[in-house]
């Protein structure tokens, strides 16, 4: 476990909600309100070495993560769930970390094509 990890240090009381495997955090820097990460408590540098059981754990808390986050804000009626694997990707943080951002009708002018906007022009197709 890297040291210099921010994932691996974190602080008991940022956890929201955890099982075995995962824990998850609200964004330090958040797209939304209520914007959640979750994350395998096992070092592992992206979504594709995580475990079958990993995998199962993180599932387990976006579901969990999203009926809290409808319960707390009715407002919320749809989710991005991402991740980026990989510096072109644009990860920055090494340790595995699902975004789940909650969406409100009227957030932005248009939503169609959601994460497809991650390069400028491809969103609207």
């Amino acid at each position: 476990m890297p040291t210099e990890c921010l994932f691996c240090s974190l602080p008991p009381e940022r956890v929201i909600m955890q099982n075995e495997l995962a824990f998850a955090i609200r964004d330090g820097f958040p797209v939304t309100e209520l914007h959640t990460l979750i994350i395998p408590r096992r070092h592992v540098e992206d979504y594709f070495g995580l475990t079958s059981d990993e995998l199962l754990a993180c599932d387990a808390l976006l579901r969990g993560l999203k009926s809290e986050i409808v319960r707390m804000d009715p407002m919320v009626t749809a989710f991005n769930i991402g991740m980026n694997a990989g510096l072109a990707a644009g990860q920055t943080i090494f340790h595995c970390h699902i975004h789940l951002i909650p969406r409100r009708a009227g957030d932005v002018v248009n939503p169609r094509g959601g994460v497809r906007h991650i390069i400028p022009g491809k969103g609207f197709y």
